[in-house]
């Protein structure tokens, strides 16, 4: 009950409604709030053909004062009325619950009489006056009735004074002498709110009390409420109850509006029949919006539970996320560490270098300085003779020394730079390129049924990415069964979102599904899909009847270069002597298939080739030279079966221009039969036919056909029992 009180207040005052209004837009009002509301318009500018009040209009009928906007509707907040100097420009209120008001060009009565008792008590409405609807901003002039035009919303008010009622206090026994209690159980026959100790004594449930009906005192209260249905009078005649309702009007009329009012020309009905027709209608409306009602509150748990695991999921990602930071500094810091250990050695290294040659220097330079005094002493001698006995020696020594100084002792071994320069560029780089990758693998494609289709035995699929899915996808991969329940096999991988697949078996169901796939790895498969390829021929169930069936041409890419096409690949000839092979653009592998070609063109005797063939049977020799083609070669005389160069069955009877050549093709029975002219040509000429098989001819320059696909089976044919189970129907 609570979440309706909004609806029960005026948009003007903010308070319960008291004695609603009903305005042309549908909306409500106080009967003292649209007083207090009112404009008066100039003389010159009410025309008086356009004036209306709630009584006169079905429609929105407003006037052109709401077009020219008579308060402007922008968010400055203030309203004013072109050329009408007693209506200043003045800031425009706004009510307690949010609707925007605009201020009265009349004083408004004393709070006092905000009730207004009956319309009598009301001082004159001045002329000319408008009303805006404080909710939707639309403008009306009212007429000479003022307000008194505009029908009272009676079941609003009653709605407004039940829930103000449920609201008030709890009710008191009728009984209790002194300080009464809750009431706990109503009489609706004695009309009387009982305590459970007054009903024991008062009310016993035995003799005639007993047939008594005992409710909850609400429901009670909301009983003896229930009043007489206040019978509505109509606006146009106030001493007139209304009786029937207008339906190009939508309101409800008095007897003398049908009679001499504007009703009188207008379809009516019955007011009780349309009440419960509108009841009806509201209840339905009711039921639909309590079932998206139903659906909001799921729908808001849903947000509400996403909220919570948003919130754990955020607290559970960002500790990984510190965990996982701390654990890339923990590496650095180890780094760290053998860095600096190698930076340590290097500088113990010099150190040792650098003391060591120090120490052998400083041992040299005292052997040299001991030998260069020694020498001066020497030199300070007087004795020749004895000088040069030693003096050889001494000179040799000395040579010696000085040689050994020159021989880098006295360059360092070591320099007192450091020779390693760390390279942290790279590790700055992707530290800055550190950021969040996609782990998560694609959510499961959406195929999209309006897309996908069959034409004979090719089948078009579509599919795309859920729309609230930003996982990042890097191709798709769609399978298919083998259209007999088998295993489903890899049709095409790529990222592309619509794929057409050809060469499938005619009159078969295939199963299709599609997944996804990124460098997390691959999704869930879609929803599996059913498609049924188009009807080709006939099978023992359908035997002649069936209305669908395989329409192909020739294949211009996998024809020799030779072969020359018209008539939308239709129509072949050729312009070599020698005999060239084409091909159909569709493979058959079960059921039966008939198709005819026309001998358009017949010059100097050739024998062109009909049958069927593998998609790699040669190409620049006759049809039937190798082993993966069968066929019929005929000229104007005979014709022979040939396969793998063997020449079987030769039958007199040959063709000319004009002459039609069909081939019968039942994959049933596993045979081939040919027909010249309508008439089988010879024995039945190839069985055990397993596989995909093509259509297919060669020819030279000398012959012209055509194809003829679509047709119906030959009448002297009756297809027999299939030989493999997978063609049953």
């Amino acid at each position: 009950m609570e979440e309706m009180e909004e609806e029960l207040k005026c948009p003007v005052c903010g308070s319960f409604y008291r004695e609603p209004i009903i305005l042309p837009c549908s909306h409500n009002i106080c009967l003292a709030c649209a007083r207090n509301i009112l404009v008066q318009t100039p003389d010159a500018e009410s025309p008086q053909s356009t004036r209306a009040s709630g009584s006169g209009v079905s429609d929105y009928d407003y006037l052109d004062l709401d077009k020219m906007s008579l308060y402007s509707e922008a968010d400055s907040g203030y309203g004013s009325y072109g050329g009408f100097a007693s209506a200043p420009t003045t800031p425009c209120q706004k009510s307690p619950n949010g609707v925007r008001v605009f201020p009265p060009a009349v004083p408004p009565p004393p709070p006092q009489h905000h009730l207004l008792q009956h319309p009598g008590s009301l001082p004159p409405i001045p002329r000319n006056s408008c009303i805006t609807c404080p909710q939707c901003h639309r403008s009306l002039i009212l007429d000479d009735r003022g307000l008194r035009g505009f029908p009272k919303n009676r079941v609003l008010e009653g709605v407004v004074d039940r829930y103000q009622q449920s609201k008030a206090a709890a009710l008191k026994c009728q009984l209790c002498e002194k300080s009464p209690k809750e009431a706990t159980v109503m009489c609706e026959q004695c009309d009387v709110f009982y305590c459970d100790p007054c009903r024991l004594r008062c009310h016993p449930p035995r003799g005639p009390l007993a047939k008594h009906r005992l409710v909850p005192p609400a429901q009670g209260r909301v009983s003896r409420r229930q009043s007489p249905r206040k019978i509505s009078t109509c606006t146009e005649h106030e001493l007139e109850n209304h009786s029937m309702y207008c339906v190009q009007c939508k309101m409800p009329v008095c007897y003398q509006c049908l009679e001499e009012g504007k009703h009188s020309t207008h379809e009516v009905k019955a007011l009780g029949a349309m009440w419960k027709l509108h009841k009806g209608q509201l209840s339905q409306a009711l039921n639909i919006l309590s079932d998206r009602a139903k659906e909001a509150k799921e729908f808001l748990v849903h947000l509400r539970n996403m909220v919570q695991h948003i919130q754990e999921n955020g607290v559970e990602f960002e500790a990984c996320l510190v965990a996982q930071c701390d654990a890339l500094i923990d590496a650095l810091n180890r780094r760290k560490a053998q860095l600096l250990s190698r930076v340590n050695k290097e500088h113990e290294h010099k150190l040792k270098v650098v003391r060591d040659q120090i120490a052998h220097c400083t041992v040299k330079l005292r052997q040299t300085t001991g030998l260069m005094e020694y020498c001066l002493e020497v030199i300070k001698e007087n004795d020749p003779s004895g000088f040069l006995q030693i003096s050889d020696a001494l000179i040799r020594r000395v040579h010696m020394t000085e040689s050994q100084w020159g021989k880098g002792t006295l360059t360092p071994r070591m320099t007192s730079d450091f020779d390693l320069t760390l390279d942290s560029g790279p590790l700055l780089q992707t530290i800055q390129q550190l950021d969040f990758v996609q782990m998560k693998v694609p959510a499961s494609p959406i195929l999209q049924l309006e897309e996908c289709c069959t034409q004979n035995n090719s089948a078009t699929l579509s599919w795309k990415q859920p729309p609230l899915s930003t996982v990042q996808v890097d191709g798709y991969i769609l399978e298919l069964d083998d259209g007999n329940g088998g295993q489903f096999r890899e049709v095409y991988v790529g990222k592309e979102t619509m794929c057409t697949v050809d060469g499938l078996h005619f009159n078969s169901t295939y199963k299709c599904r599609v997944k996804a796939f990124n460098v997390s790895g691959v999704g869930q498969y879609s929803k599996t899909l059913v498609m049924q390829t188009s009807e080709t021929g006939y099978t023992p169930c359908d035997l002649k009847n069936l209305a669908a069936v395989a329409w192909f041409t020739f294949d211009p890419t996998s024809a020799h270069p030779d072969i020359i096409f018209s008539n939308d690949n239709l129509t072949v000839t050729c312009n070599s002597y020698d005999d060239r092979v084409v091909l159909g653009n569709t493979g058959f592998s079960r059921g039966i298939h008939y198709w005819e070609l026309s001998v358009d063109r017949y010059d100097n005797h050739p024998d062109p080739a009909f049958g069927v063939a593998r998609v790699d049977v040669l190409k620049d020799v006759m049809l039937g030279k190798d082993d993966k083609a069968w066929a019929m070669y005929v000229d104007n005389n005979r014709s022979w079966f040939m396969h793998n160069n063997s020449h079987t069955s030769r039958t007199d009877g040959g063709i000319s221009k004009g002459a039609t050549v069909g081939v019968l093709l039942d994959l049933t029975r596993g045979i081939l039969i040919f027909l010249v002219n309508d008439e089988q040509q010879g024995p039945i000429a190839f069985e055990a036919m397993e596989g995909l098989y093509f259509p297919a001819i060669s020819l030279n320059r000398n012959v012209q056909v055509s194809l003829h696909t679509g047709l119906a089976i030959p009448d002297f044919y009756t297809p027999g029992q299939p030989e493999h189970p997978s063609s049953v129907c």
